[in-house]
């Protein structure tokens, strides 16, 4: 097979994906954007509201 006709039959693929992956998009609404504000606020709570430790020692992630 040629190169340039590979080339050639996937642009024309990868057009068809992005176009196909447009329509599963969400849209960008003010429902998302103040729902993922409201996490920040409370992450933010919840970070300054110093929670004592149970064992005496500090939460550890790793």
């Amino acid at each position: 097979m040629h190169t340039d006709i590979h080339l050639a039959l996937h642009a024309d693929r990868a057009a068809e994906l992005r176009d196909d992956a447009q329509e599963f998009r969400l849209p960008r609404t003010r429902l998302r954007t103040r729902i993922g504000w409201t996490m920040v606020e409370v992450g933010l709570r919840l970070a300054r509201s110093g929670a004592t430790p149970t064992c005496g020692r500090t939460f550890r992630t790793a």
